[in-house]
């Protein structure tokens, strides 16, 4: 009996702490709606493995975007942006199904997963990562508008070692504020997202240059800015 009793008395804590922590995210997730994020768990895991390096990131209003940067980064990254509610259960079953053939584990994240990973998550494939991932990507498509959910993901997408946000990557990059972007300079930051610690805004490779000859055509295909009118 004080075996079962015990097995009770951590159940229970267990589920009041599960239900702490959710509460805790739906918090902060309905604050962040409306407060701009100080800082997102990527910039902090960069500056404590980098302690003499600055992170570099500088806040900036969707509507001081130039428009072609949310356009590069959904025409390079997730197309069904305006649609899905924030995981693209088609593009999982995809993956998984791709991963039981033993083709390896892709990563099938849209827009608002990679914001939900970058503010609070770590780096990783694991399903552990990647259920945590999908819960609050539902969430955040949930409590958030899409643009918002835009204006925070191109605040705190890294965009180089240490560069986070589009208006920090459109100064160093090009010397200009983010509203001033062209398409062809959106799209040459938007193509070093998968990977900006190796990919080079600054001394594109041909596979840079070729994903960005790949997002204008998308972008163009897409109906151009007409396309965010339906967010």
């Amino acid at each position: 009996m004080a075996r079962i009793s015990i097995v009770k008395r951590l159940s229970r804590t267990v589920v009041w702490a599960f239900l702490a922590l959710v509460l805790l995210f739906v918090s902060l997730l309905l604050l962040f709606r409306y407060v701009n994020p100080p800082t997102s768990a990527f910039m902090l895991s960069y500056s404590f493995a980098n302690p003499d390096e600055d992170v570099q990131q500088r806040w900036v209003g969707f509507s001081d975007m130039s428009p072609w940067m949310p356009l590069a980064v959904v025409a390079s990254e997730d197309q069904r942006f305006p649609d899905h509610w924030g995981v693209d259960f088609a593009a999982i079953r995809k993956a998984l199904a791709e991963y039981r053939a033993g083709e390896g584990l892709r990563g099938a994240s849209t827009i608002t997963q990679q914001t939900a990973k970058n503010l609070f998550l770590w780096n990783g494939r694991s399903f552990v990562r990647k259920t945590l991932e999908a819960g609050l990507a539902l969430a955040v498509d949930g409590l958030w508008p899409k643009r918002r959910i835009l204006e925070v993901y191109l605040n705190i997408a890294e965009f180089g070692p240490g560069i986070y946000g589009v208006e920090a990557a459109s100064q160093l990059y090009f010397g200009i504020p983010a509203r001033q972007l062209s398409a062809a300079q959106a799209a040459r930051l938007a193509a070093v997202l998968p990977n900006p610690k190796v990919l080079s805004v600054a001394s594109p490779s041909p596979y840079v240059r070729d994903r960005i000859f790949w997002i204008r055509g998308q972008m163009d295909q897409l109906s151009g800015l007409q396309y965010l009118k339906r967010l």
